[in-house]
């Protein structure tokens, strides 16, 4: 897995070897970011279930102003910490549920990434959360990595845009 665009462009990432992280596949993440390569510059990023930071990673390459990586499984989150520290980037990586997080965070974001594990049922408690602590800004992002037969409530959200990459889709949210 490598790094596709931006300052970090062409660097390695450490190799996923765990069966339970599903990194977001090479297509899919090239994908997303390409869509959001003229908004991703100077924004505040939020790579919740960030399984490898490949996707918070590829966000800060492109310019993010700051990322922060939350996730509960500690081989992910040392994943994580390998990755940024083999690239030079010092950002904020917390090893805690996500749901826990959201009640903690007192911070807006202008982009959230969501990709918890396929058929949890966790996108209506997260995005309910976020809804209700306002944590998106005014004209943010949010962008949830589920399979494609997945049907859940966008809650106070609204689809600008989906995308099929075969067994995954890419749902586009905002206010």
């Amino acid at each position: 897995m490598r790094v596709y665009s931006g300052k970090y462009k062409g660097r390695r990432l450490v190799e996923n070897k765990f069966n339970h992280i599903r990194p977001t596949t090479d297509k899919v993440r090239q994908a997303l970011f390409v869509k959001l390569q003229f908004f991703v510059p100077e924004k505040n990023v939020l790579d919740l279930f960030c399984g490898t930071g490949a996707l918070g990673i590829e966000a800060k390459s492109r310019g993010a102003e700051s990322v922060t990586f939350v996730d509960k499984d500690a081989r992910s989150v040392e994943m994580t910490r390998t990755n940024l520290k083999n690239l030079g980037i010092n950002e904020k990586v917390f090893k805690m549920d996500a749901s826990l997080f959201l009640d903690r965070c007192k911070e807006k974001f202008d982009l959230i990434i969501l990709d918890p594990p396929y058929k949890s049922g966790l996108y209506e408690e997260i995005l309910k959360k976020i809804s209700d602590k306002n944590l998106l800004s005014e004209d943010g992002i949010i962008v949830c990595e589920h399979a494609k037969e997945d049907v859940f409530d966008y809650q106070d959200f609204v689809v600008f845009d989906e995308k099929r990459y075969g067994t995954i889709m890419l749902t586009y949210l905002t206010k």
